[in-house]
């Protein structure tokens, strides 16, 4: 999950010269779509465009650009266009155009920002001129500015919110690439930091989601957790339930069923979350089932809850087998409600 930004914002990277890679636009089918990124140094790659020769030309490209002095704009920015056919010998067939745009030193600021508004969930647009070395700006989707260099309202005006990513123009007939950073989405809620919450957390930590980690044993929580997630230790987790934002997925597998019972009886009460799943067999189902109908829970709501966790045929229960199994079908829910 954006890696690239994650690398380029380490501390460790400051002085490293490196090189941007953007999928501007992709015309019939590519290996990526528009807004996909990789991040190029002498000797590393972050991040991907889609494999194959498309990224193995894009970075020999990114590296001639390292390579050059810094004063010409042949080493700032680019905009290249592949035919991956004919020119690449690809099965894809379409024409992608790759942005290079070298990231200077007075954009490390506004790239740290980035990532902080992306990890509270705010919204990002980026405009990054491709036939001058200004530095890029970054605003908000109504184009308020935000960091980096002022942009005319011409530019501003152009953000589309459907659109991830697009080459377009400004009043002079200048190119610019226009991209998002977006908000972790969707976004899941954890109750339980023992072995199975633990592989669900570091299968889900490259992934394009937020997650909020919950357990009262502050001690059960490792000092290094993804990027992506945020620890919550607390004595009153049912609380976060209650004002947790709409279409909320809900993970329950914590160390108590008295517990499980109290926190899915919350879940259910509410009647505009995306998904719940309660760790446990058919025969905790049916337990859960009975005590909450007893205590008003509708059939209707309890036919939301998906109790066992997983895949259908996926019997395994290593933590890591469980953890790729719900995965798997949290990636099934998510994409088909989008």
């Amino acid at each position: 999950m954006n890696i690239w930004l994650n690398a380029v914002a380490d501390p460790a990277m400051q002085s490293v010269p490196k090189i941007l890679v953007t999928v501007a636009k992709v015309v019939g089918s590519g290996p990526r779509e528009p807004g996909a990124k990789m991040l190029v140094t002498n000797v590393a790659l972050f991040d991907t465009i889609g494999g194959g020769h498309l990224e193995m030309c894009a970075t020999k490209i990114a590296r001639e650009m390292l390579a050059m002095p810094t004063g010409a704009i042949a080493s700032q920015r680019r905009l290249e266009r592949f035919p991956l056919g004919p020119g690449l010998g690809q099965c894809c067939g379409g024409v992608v155009h790759l942005a290079f745009e070298r990231i200077a030193d007075n954009f490390m600021a506004s790239l740290n920002y980035l990532k902080q508004r992306r990890h509270n969930g705010r919204d990002s647009w980026r405009f990054t001129s491709l036939d001058a070395s200004a530095t890029p700006t970054l605003t908000d989707e109504e184009g308020k500015h935000l960091a980096g260099a002022e942009i005319s309202p011409h530019l501003s005006k152009q953000i589309n919110t459907d659109i991830s990513c697009q080459l377009i123009q400004d009043e002079h007939g200048q190119s610019w690439l226009l991209d998002t950073c977006l908000s972790y989405q969707p976004q899941l809620m954890i109750f339980g930091a023992g072995h199975v919450g633990a592989a669900i957390v570091r299968a889900l930590a490259d992934l394009p989601c937020q997650i909020t980690w919950i357990d009262e044993r502050e001690d059960m929580f490792p000092s290094d957790f993804p990027e992506n997630v945020r620890i919550e230790a607390t004595d009153t987790p049912e609380a976060l339930i209650i004002t947790a934002p709409q279409a909320m997925s809900f993970l329950v597998l914590t160390h108590s069923h008295a517990l499980d019972q109290n926190l899915s009886e919350h879940i259910l009460r509410r009647a505009d979350f995306r998904w719940f799943g309660l760790i446990g067999s058919h025969t905790k189902r049916k337990l859960f089932e009975h005590r909450l109908g007893e205590r008003g829970i509708p059939a209707s709501s309890l036919s939301k809850m998906a109790c066992p966790i997983g895949l259908p045929g996926i019997r395994g229960k290593q933590p890591a087998v469980i953890a790729a199994s719900v995965v798997a079908q949290l990636l099934q829910i998510w994409e088909a409600s989008n």
